[in-house]
């Protein structure tokens, strides 16, 4: 564990921050080790907003030209691939029945830690919190049980190692039936 000091830049007196308005990539940059995890749920484009439907078992994507770049679409995308490993049929976590309960909070945790954690591995930079509406939430759960945090964390890196081992299991899979066609 690391501790950091930060400072909220609006908090300070003389600076200010550079090119606030976020810049629009011009081209889509794909990371191959994104695309492979983002191959073993059901992903569904279209809308304006992401989500994972834990009936249908499928994630909801905008079209990934509605994101600013390709770093912010893989780091909400990762973040819905996250929730769904929790799903009965995968790790089995609980879900939080609605908006602002803790136990949903929580998930929010273990799916924005998630994203990171992929994020890190893919080689996505991650240009700040993508989920702030959260916060408020997640500092409930953190306040009403100082374990959380770690609780969270081991359950996001369950979910990162479980989405790599089946994209490896994948690839090996891949390379063993490629190396049947070459034989």
């Amino acid at each position: 564990m690391r501790y950091y000091t930060v400072f909220n830049v609006e908090q300070c007196e003389g600076l200010s921050l550079k090119g606030e308005e976020p810049i629009q990539d011009t081209e889509f940059q794909p990371y191959e080790l994104a695309e492979r995890i983002l191959s073993l749920p059901t992903v569904k484009y279209g809308g304006d907003r992401a989500y994972y439907d834990p009936v249908r078992d499928w994630i909801v994507l905008p079209p990934r030209e509605a994101f600013r770049s390709s770093d912010v679409f893989y780091s909400v995308a990762l973040h819905e691939t996250t929730h769904w490993t929790g799903h009965e049929t995968r790790l089995a976590r609980q879900f939080g029945q609605r908006f602002g309960d803790l136990a949903y909070a929580f998930e929010e945790l273990v799916a924005e830690m998630g994203s990171a954690f992929l994020c890190a591995q893919v080689g996505v930079g991650l240009d700040g919190l993508q989920h702030p509406e959260y916060v408020a939430s997640w500092l409930r759960v953190l306040k009403g049980d100082k374990r959380a945090i770690f609780t969270a964390a081991r359950e996001a890196q369950k979910a990162s190692d479980w989405l790599l081992e089946r994209v490896q299991r994948s690839f090996r899979n891949e390379a063993g039936v490629a190396a049947e066609i070459a034989a």
